[in-house]
């Protein structure tokens, strides 16, 4: 694959990502006031919804300007350039599309630098850079991975490994087997995924997991959100 394309998909492939974002168990009413401010939008806008991204991103933009410290809004506004790195490179310009990815990544690592022990920062980087790096050349997709690992290990440590559902707890638990895959270390993998087929049985995520015992790899599609929640 061409050094365009796979920038091309990295950056499209946080619509998926950031579907997911926000649905862990999160810590504090402040929280789910800020994160029912901007989701939909972020996600409709993902989904293609320009108005609605331009919403959200101004939405995060006034709070960064009141607060340059919120990392919430700051990864929220982090992943609004990531995303839009994706329509300069479908625009053929290359360097434009460079710059807002670099420019997204250094303020999403900026919102983990200042709340690290904070889920609704961790997971969304994470979210982000496991995805991404399923579409990069493996020198510029292993940091990306290992960084992912981070975030969702460390918002398992937050929430003390409990979750508010199926969906959250099916996307970190899988997404953190499939990271550990990729990097290469089997036995945290296969842990994972055999965890996920005893507590998630008859799930779409005990499939997957069931079909990466068989074969030790997946596609980047069998690691998608599953049941995916994007405003359109």
């Amino acid at each position: 694959m061409k050094k365009q394309q796979r920038f091309i998909l990295f950056a499209t492939a946080a619509t998926c990502a950031f579907a997911f974002g926000l649905v862990t168990k999160l810590q504090s009413a402040e929280t789910e006031r800020f994160d029912s401010k901007v989701r939909n939008d972020f996600f409709a806008g993902f989904s293609g919804n320009k108005a609605a991204l331009e919403r959200g991103m101004k939405a995060t933009e006034e709070i960064l300007a009141r607060d340059p410290k919120h990392a919430e809004a700051m990864v929220w506004h982090g992943s609004g350039v990531f995303f839009q790195a994706g329509d300069a490179f479908r625009n053929g310009d290359i360097q434009k599309g460079m710059d807002l990815s670099m420019r997204g990544r250094k303020e999403m690592d900026a919102a983990v630098a200042l709340a690290p022990e904070h889920p609704g920062v961790r997971v969304p980087r994470g979210a982000t850079y496991l995805t991404a790096s399923h579409y990069m050349p493996p020198e510029q997709g292993r940091p990306l991975i290992a960084l992912g690992v981070a975030d969702y290990e460390a918002a398992r440590k937050i929430q003390n490994d409990e979750y508010a559902g199926e969906h959250p707890k099916g996307e970190l638990l899988f997404g953190l087997a499939d990271a550990y895959s990729r990097l290469g270390d089997m036995e945290k993998a296969a842990a994972l995924f055999t965890r996920i087929q005893k507590e998630l049985p008859a799930t779409e995520y005990a499939r997957r997991a069931e079909e990466w015992m068989q074969t030790k790899t997946l596609a980047p599609e069998k690691t998608q959100c599953v049941g995916c929640h994007v405003s359109k």
